[in-house]
């Protein structure tokens, strides 16, 4: 106990959030003009040709820069439980401005607090879609393993404008 009557350990929950801020941090581009549905429309294709090639079932969601959906696919076969999944991949991504993978790669490293963030998804398959540095929506994609859902929404981001491995990399503290 300390001079206040607390308990030390409650530092703990403190030290795990600024870890988590060095590991996951938001990428440095601002807001752009909202995803339009035919762009959607496109990012959305990308990732379920990825998926078809790979004889994946998924469901995609695009949403805009506010997380709302623009654009929703769900292939034949598809678990249902995978249509919600996908939509708040996107919504994760598009208002927190990272990949989903930082949460799942924070609750894997015990940062189990990530887990207290409303709305922040802990599973790879949302990714922020970027058009000249500026971030105009994400895409979601749930159906099969993490990375499989991973590599399916950087395809359909990607089929928007290639960003290469910048894209998804955090901002440096």
């Amino acid at each position: 106990m300390n001079v206040h009557g607390k308990s030390r350990l409650t530092l703990i929950p403190c030290l795990a959030a600024l870890a988590l801020g060095a590991r996951a941090q938001q990428l440095p581009n601002p807001y752009g003009e909202n995803i339009g549905v035919d762009l959607a429309k496109k990012a959305a294709a990308a990732a379920v040709t990825e998926a078809k090639k790979n004889g994946w079932n998924v469901a995609v969601a695009v949403a805009d820069t506010h997380g709302s959906l623009v654009y929703f696919e769900r292939m034949d076969g598809t678990q249902y439980g995978s249509t919600l999944v996908a939509q708040e991949k996107a919504r994760s991504a598009a208002q927190f401005k990272r990949p989903t993978k930082a949460f799942e790669e924070g609750v894997k490293g015990q940062g189990i607090n990530q887990l207290g963030l409303p709305g922040a998804v802990p599973l790879e398959g949302g990714v922020p879609i970027l058009v000249s540095g500026k971030i105009i929506g994400a895409i979601g994609v749930s159906g099969g393993t993490s990375a499989q859902d991973g590599q399916c929404a950087t395809v359909g981001a990607n089929a928007i404008a290639p960003q290469g491995p910048q894209a998804a990399r955090p901002a440096k503290p």
